[in-house]
């Protein structure tokens, strides 16, 4: 991505959306965008497993954990496995576990922060549907665009290649 995300608010505003800064890097990069796929869970990482192992086709996996912050719902596996499978990003409204080991992994991931306790397998939670965190309303099938400073989103590709 050659745009940053402050030349898309400078061309675009009225189109984006724009994240509050509460969420950090973890992954191999920094600079990720694409079609948004959402799952709703709470402590719970069966179906982002599940979704990892599917063809991401540069899309951002958009995981809303209730922001808990008990449990990670992703660690260096689960991101080995997304970006294996293609995925862009992954940004997680909770935390991510092995952290050195994910920071050498060549995905963007976005993170509340650092738990290093695992997550319950209930095989519970809801995929695609709107979810709402970092003063974001994610929607499935719209777009996302993250960097150093922070990630936006639009209902509308702003960059066609």
């Amino acid at each position: 991505m050659n745009i940053s995300t402050s030349d898309l608010c400078d061309q675009f505003s009225e189109k984006l959306q724009v994240a509050s800064p509460v969420l950090r890097h973890y992954g191999g990069v920094s600079r990720f965008h694409g079609k948004i796929v959402t799952i709703k869970c709470y402590e719970d990482n069966s179906y982002i497993r599940e979704v990892a192992l599917e063809n991401g086709n540069g899309k951002i996996l958009v995981i809303d954990g209730g922001g808990s912050l008990r449990s990670a719902l992703v660690g260096d596996g689960i991101a080995t496995w997304a970006l294996n499978s293609g995925w862009s990003g992954i940004i997680i409204n909770g935390c991510i576990r092995d952290s050195q080991a994910l920071a050498k992994v060549k995905i963007g991931v976005m993170a509340l922060g650092i738990n290093p306790w695992q997550p319950s397998k209930r095989n519970e939670g809801l995929r695609n549907i709107a979810v709402t965190f970092a003063d974001v309303f994610f929607r499935p099938d719209e777009y996302l665009w993250a960097d150093e400073d922070g990630f936006v989103t639009s209902a509308e590709n702003l960059i066609i290649p």
